[in-house]
């Protein structure tokens, strides 16, 4: 009975920690950062210094940029980049190509992803690629967020570990079901911080670079070049502004029918107060008859 009151009192004791650091985690930060203080203290419950680890980590920046170029084929292009960025150990994370046309020019979209310490490289690459339009770089350093997501992840790891240590000592069923459900959440938040490092990680070591390549010169314009293709540019034009008459008469009608019935009552208002401010006419005497002739 004395064994049974002592795991059942050190299961508690470990779940009343663990609660505590899991709660300590869970600040209200965004993308599961907690405030420099909380890191501390968790660093400290894992064993291992939060000093430390901002003596340790390297400065975390996230580096993206967008590059427009004109070139004379853009399909071409979009092959050379291709190969450029593959041969920086980069790749592409999404492709888009739409071909020339009457109405618009070809083009072509590339979001590319390089080593970090490739970005200047592959920037002045891309120069060479057609003229250049339009360069934009932007960075963002990540430094704490990095460090306090690691501070939580020790945390939680240490708290997993030592529920772990306590199932093979759990006395009764009650005691073995709440450390397998403080363990089943405690693993939860942890699998959770871990795949929001490892994006971060992955946006630190790759930047993003989007690419946008424009076909060069003008639009020809489009003037009809016979009198057929002059009918069907006239019939489509009157077609157009028939639309657009129908479309505007919808729109307007619901405001002519208000307007319209309070015009009508207006009418009747007049008519009525005319009508009531007429006097009848008395009718004028006979004339006196006529004198006999003589």
């Amino acid at each position: 009975m004395r064994r049974m009151i002592l795991a059942s009192s050190a299961v508690a004791a470990v779940l009343l920690l663990a609660g505590c650091a899991a709660s300590g985690g869970s600040s209200s930060a965004p993308s599961g950062v907690v405030a420099p203080d909380q890191g501390t203290r968790e660093g400290s419950a894992s064993g291992e210094g939060f000093a430390d680890d901002a003596a340790t980590t390297d400065q975390s920046v996230i580096t993206t940029g967008w590059i427009t170029v004109t070139v004379d084929d853009p399909i071409a292009a979009t092959d050379d980049a291709v190969a450029l960025v593959e041969s920086l150990d980069g790749r592409i994370d999404s492709r888009t190509q739409q071909a020339g046309s009457d109405d618009q020019r070809a083009s072509a979209q590339l979001t590319i992803r390089v080593p970090a310490d490739a970005v200047d490289k592959t920037i002045d690459e891309l120069k060479k690629l057609g003229t250049v339009e339009q360069v934009s770089l932007s960075t963002n350093d990540v430094t704490l967020q990095v460090r306090d997501l690691d501070a939580q992840i020790k945390a939680l790891q240490a708290s997993v570990d030592r529920l772990l240590a306590l199932v093979d000592q759990a006395a009764t069923t009650a005691d073995l079901v709440e450390l397998e459900t403080a363990i089943s959440d405690r693993q939860g938040q942890l699998d959770s911080l871990k795949s929001q490092r490892e994006y971060l990680a992955d946006q630190i070591d790759y930047s993003t670079i989007t690419l946008d390549l424009q076909e060069k010169g003008a639009l020809a314009p489009s003037v009809p070049g016979d009198f057929w293709s002059g009918l069907a540019t006239g019939w489509a034009a009157l077609t157009a502004a028939v639309s657009g008459f129908v479309v505007a008469l919808g729109f307007f009608i619901p405001f002519l029918i208000p307007i319209a019935v309070i015009a009508a009552i207006v009418l009747l208002i007049v008519l009525l107060a005319r009508r009531g401010g007429k006097t009848p006419r008395t009718p004028a005497p006979p004339a006196p008859p006529a004198p006999p002739a003589r």
